[in-house]
């Protein structure tokens, strides 16, 4: 199989397909990257997207925004050029819905395939896929994408994973602003970091997120970045842009936005989404 895309996410793919004994092509546009995770895994580096998904029964796409979508997918030396009919696409990158459904019009079979989870839960295979498109070819897809995850479900035709993905990053970044709000409020009254969050974890609000984002929000300075402020900012844009479309007002969400982009602005956008904390910190 194939896996476009050698970013924090699609490195991690590739790790957990090879532990499993898959064979496994990569393609990155920055090909050292590509040629890291080969070198780390015995995965195979594959000079352009076409050549990744030459022969590939799945190709897996892995990318940061719908311009490297797109990017992968087109020209001659794009991965639409390099399927065969057999071939399900399944693109877990997290995109706006008709990004989806455009690049579903380029090949015979695609899936928007967005994940929720971290790299860690991908090297954990607990992934849950959240699929748009034809339920056979999603069937087609399933040996693949069960190496990664937990669950799988099936949203509905092509574009109904992506839009899931956007509401439910609608939430996980509110739960962001919240669990930075509280840690910071709590630190300014004088209670030690790391207490506090160790009673959110064990209280109601102790759900998934916030179990795993304990060490980027508690030890910051020695966490490496699973999901920046930058690419929180991309998904509000779509989420936000989505609403606009059907005409949903979505106050909360415009006002984690403005909040994130006061943190890139103040030079956090490369940092974990956490480093929300570090900018409401006095």
């Amino acid at each position: 199989m194939a896996v476009v895309g050698a970013g924090r996410m699609g490195a991690a793919m590739v790790r957990r397909l090879r532990a499993g004994g898959v064979p496994v092509k990569v393609w990155n546009r920055t090909a050292e990257k590509a040629a890291a995770v080969a070198g780390s895994t015995g995965a195979d580096v594959a000079p352009t997207a076409r050549e990744a998904a030459v022969g590939a029964d799945v190709v897996l796409v892995s990318l940061a925004d719908d311009a490297a979508v797109e990017a992968a997918y087109g020209g001659p030396d794009g991965l639409a050029a390099g399927v065969h009919s057999g071939t399900v696409v399944a693109d877990t990158s997290t995109v706006d819905p008709r990004t989806a459904r455009t690049m579903a019009a380029l090949v015979a079979r695609h899936l928007d395939t967005p994940v929720s989870g971290s790299v860690s839960t991908v090297e954990a295979g607990g992934l849950t896929v959240l699929a748009g498109g034809d339920a056979a070819d999603l069937e087609a897809a399933r040996p693949a994408l069960a190496h990664l995850a937990a669950r799988i479900v099936h949203i509905g035709p092509s574009g109904a994973g992506a839009t899931v993905k956007l509401a439910v990053n609608g939430i996980v970044h509110a739960l962001n602003q919240a669990v930075a709000e509280a840690l910071v409020v709590a630190e300014a009254a004088g209670v030690p970091r790391e207490t506090a969050y160790d009673v959110f974890a064990a209280s109601v609000a102790g759900g998934p997120f916030v179990q795993y984002k304990r060490d980027a929000f508690v030890n910051p300075a020695e966490t490496a970045p699973a999901f920046t402020l930058d690419l929180v900012g991309k998904d509000l844009d779509l989420l936000l842009a989505l609403a606009d479309r059907v005409a949903v007002p979505t106050p909360q969400a415009r006002a984690n936005r403005a909040a994130v982009a006061a943190a890139v602005a103040a030079g956090l956008g490369a940092r974990d989404m956490a480093a929300i904390a570090e900018h409401l910190r006095p």
